[in-house]
């Protein structure tokens, strides 16, 4: 839906562009007979990735940048286990920025709830949620490479760093006067189990023990069972074959305790107990604590399955999802996604992801972690790339639409070595170069990767803005740089109209100091050389400059059409009192001032300002023939002199 457009009556065309496409409505109309209908006089510009211009995210996008720089540079000597700890840490860095920006975009949320943009940083942070999550199971599964056992510890970290709604309902339930009467005193103690947060479900029960004498033995009792339950520990040193024999043990305990009735008088301890039994039906009570499948597969683990295999993962994850939904909705993306990564399919996780999130980020940088982890090496793309590449291109090509975060793009190009290097050659052509400082940025560069025609592009562009501003100094220097000789004569030829006009040079400095470069064109060459000439008429260096004005018209370097201005310039030298041109110099001069006048085409009916301007210029011509032949007679007389003596 576009608005102000009517899509029954008008026809609509587009143009792509690297970033952005271009939507207006066109004056062809669908119906045979041809309809008055308003039209819409805008043309919209639809952004692909418009995640870059939101302030907050752009502090993601920077972040994250130094740590994708920071992980390319990674020893490939490291192998083992100081690899993957630095692979870990990358990710947790990742994870770390993720986070920091969704807390920063809640509390705009929070403090803007009311407004459009409050509901979109809310919307923001749900996404910021689902990316840290899905990372999270990532690095689990693919970094860590967690084996059975340890797996679990990790599961039950990831689900207690989500589920957060926890921690605050602890803090309403125990800030109270009296905890075990408050309305959610067992939510608590439940909630607290179903994360297999056992010793804080202890403690909490523990003050039911103390308000109510009646159930103080069986809280005694559950209270035992949650301390003696088995759990493999990070420095623990049993094996898994101990462990599951210790939680047999404990498990027949349980159901025993269950079946002697210990608990009938307290329905909810019995439901806790249940609960530790791994009881599905029990689990499926509290779906509202759960909130999720996946909290719910974890605790399901948890309680029946602790020393599950990273393998298995998929079948329990699939019978959680079903049992949970229970047929009543379908899969949301999200779910679609984890169960992608609990099925070890990282493929499919990326290409999910790639669907259902709003911007590349997401898929770029974890596609290029595991890359890094060799989890990829044998996935390419039909159409000549690999799936890092290719996505880190796309994440890249949104960065370059914009007017700052086109830097981080750059380095993005660097480190895919297929097709980075054509990539970054085409976008950065396409960056607006609206300040002098921004193009200076482009063209650093462009020079430090031997862009050579990026940097001729872009200094043909300063160029010729430079001349549409009439800062002809600022055009000739960026001609010289982008070596474009024909642009170079253009510029070199405004100079020349401009002295004429003006009678003096501007920008002296940079005609003083071409050196080399004056040799790109002849007009360049000529414009540095008649600069000198004028030097060395300043300096009172007569012979010098009058042979060097000699060499300018007699090596066709200077333009015809400025022959006249100098030879008006050797005027003052022929009227010296000593003799500048020699008599062969001065018949060259002749010989230039006849080639001259003799040239000229005849035109028409010639007007007034054309008639004034034919006065001016024959008065010159015969003020310059008598000047010559007054300086021949004195050169002659002189050389005739000397050769006498």
């Amino acid at each position: 839906w576009i608005p102000g457009v009517n899509s029954q009556k008008k026809q609509m065309c587009f143009d792509w562009g690297p970033g952005e496409m271009l939507v207006c409505e066109t004056s062809f109309n669908k119906k045979e007979k041809p309809e008055m209908v308003a039209g819409c006089p805008f043309i919209h510009i639809i952004r692909k990735d418009i995640d870059v211009y939101s302030k907050i995210l752009r502090k993601l996008f920077n972040e994250s940048h130094g740590i994708f720089v920071g992980l390319q540079r990674i020893e490939e000597e490291l192998t083992g286990k100081s690899r993957k700890a630095q692979l870990v840490r990358v990710s947790k860095n990742y994870r770390s920025v993720i986070r920091a920006c969704m807390e920063e975009m809640h509390q705009f949320a929070v403090a803007d709830k009311d407004s459009a943009s409050g509901r979109q940083f809310s919307s923001q942070v749900s996404i910021l949620s689902a990316m840290e999550l899905i990372w999270n199971l990532c690095e689990i599964l693919f970094i860590e490479v967690a084996p059975a056992g340890p797996l679990l510890l990790y599961l039950l970290d990831w689900v207690r760093l989500h589920v957060c709604e926890v921690d605050n309902l602890s803090a309403d339930v125990l800030g109270s006067e009296n905890p075990s009467k408050h309305e959610s005193f067992w939510n608590l103690v439940t909630a607290l189990v179903l994360q297999g947060r056992l010793d804080e479900a202890r403690q909490v029960l523990s003050k039911e023990a103390d308000a109510s004498p009646a159930s103080a033995g069986m809280c005694r009792v559950l209270g035992d069972l949650m301390r003696t339950m088995p759990v493999l520990s990070p420095g623990n040193t049993q094996t898994l074959t101990e462990l599951e024999l210790r939680w047999q043990h404990w498990h027949e305990e349980c159901e025993r305790h269950l079946q002697d009735g210990t608990f009938a008088s307290s329905p909810h301890l019995e439901s806790l107990c249940k609960v530790l039994l791994g009881d599905d039906a029990a689990l499926l009570e509290q779906k509202e604590l759960l909130s999720n499948w996946y909290h719910f597969l974890v605790t399901r683990l948890l309680y029946s399955q602790p020393t599950v295999k990273p393998m298995d993962l998929h079948l329990y994850a699939q019978s959680s999802l079903d049992l949970f939904l229970g047929g009543e909705s379908s899969p949301e993306p999200l779910d679609n996604i984890l169960m992608a990564a609990f099925e070890f399919d990282i493929h499919q996780v990326i290409k999910e992801c790639s669907i259902a999130l709003s911007n590349w980020w997401f898929v770029a940088h974890l596609t290029d972690l595991l890359d890094h982890c060799k989890l990829l090496q044998s996935h390419n793309l039909y159409f000549g790339s690999n799936m890092r590449e290719f996505l880190l291109l796309e994440y890249a090509s949104g960065l370059f639409a914009h007017h700052s975060l086109w830097q981080l793009g750059v380095d993005y190009c660097d480190h895919c070595p297929e097709l980075g290097r054509v990539s970054l050659e085409l976008h950065i052509e396409r960056i607006p170069l609206t300040t002098e400082q921004k193009a200076l940025k482009v063209l650093r560069v462009c020079e430090q990767r031997q862009m050579t025609e990026q940097v001729r592009s872009i200094c043909k562009i300063l160029a010729m803005k430079a001349v549409r501003n009439n800062r002809l100094g600022s055009a000739l220097s960026w001609s010289i740089r982008a070596k474009d000789a024909a642009f170079a004569t253009l510029v070199s030829d405004r100079f020349l109209r401009d002295y004429c006009e003006r009678g003096c040079f501007s920008d002296l400095d940079l005609i003083d100091n071409l050196g080399p470069a004056m040799m790109l064109s002849d007009r360049l060459t000529f414009l540095g050389k008649y600069r000198e000439f004028h030097r060395l008429y300043g300096e009172k260096r007569f012979v010098d400059a009058a042979s060097l004005l000699l060499s300018l018209m007699t090596s066709q370097i200077a333009p015809r059409s400025f022959w006249m201005t100098l030879l008006t310039d050797a005027l003052p030298l022929l009227e010296q009192k000593q003799v500048i041109f020699s008599a062969e110099q001065t018949y060259e001069l002749l010989r230039c001032l006849e080639d001259l006048t003799s040239g000229r085409p005849l035109c028409g009916e010639p007007d007034a300002q054309q008639l004034q301007d034919d006065d001016i210029e024959t008065t010159k011509v015969e003020m310059l023939r008598l000047a010559l032949a007054r300086n021949l007679a004195r050169s002659i007389i002189k050389e005739g002199s000397l050769e006498g003596s």
